[in-house]
């Protein structure tokens, strides 16, 4: 296992998945870190929703025009959402806890891909919540941020020479 410092600068987007099931123990780890994530608001309406059963990774995999086809190779997906009627914060505890994730399931060497599903649809209107809320019967006071799709990698893309723009850090004023 690397340092935070080498998964950070290391991690590489996954491509595709090769079939291979997840081991319950790196699930359960990656699970924990979302649990034990960073939140803002002192409620915990982050819910997370596994995925294994190949026919629903399958119309998961249709939620979108743009991204979610990689999903139905996935071994599993972990879609996140959170209550939006009681916590004002549910988009930003929801994404702590799926970046978690997505680094402890890099530092076990299992790939990893973020589909964006809040504000996402197809390009004839088509809502992406409400398709995956149809899938996974979700109730209405809760909203989809994302899918994490979560298996062994296939192919993944290329780390980045250099993807650090410091021209967009700035001191005391814009």
């Amino acid at each position: 296992m690397g340092s935070f410092n080498d998964i950070v600068h290391n991690r590489k987007q996954c491509r595709g998945f090769v079939a291979k099931e997840l081991d319950e123990d790196d699930l359960e780890k990656i699970l924990e870190v979302a649990l034990k994530s960073p939140r803002v608001s002192s409620e915990t309406d982050s819910h997370f929703i596994i995925v294994d059963d190949k026919v629903q990774l399958s119309k998961l995999s249709d939620c979108n025009d743009i991204d979610s086809y990689l999903l139905k190779d996935a071994a599993l997906a972990i879609v996140v959402i959170g209550n939006s009627l009681n916590n004002e914060f549910w988009v930003e505890d929801g994404s702590m806890a799926a970046v978690s994730m997505l680094y402890m399931a890099e530092q076990l060497g299992i790939g990893s891909y973020w589909v964006q599903v809040r504000k996402r649809g197809y390009y004839d209107g088509a809502n992406s919540t409400e398709i995956i809320r149809g899938v996974l019967e979700i109730p209405e006071e809760y909203d989809v941020l994302c899918i994490l799709g979560i298996g062994y990698a296939k192919e993944q893309g290329a780390v980045s020479e250099d993807c650090t723009k410091w021209e967009n850090v700035h001191l005391n004023s814009f």
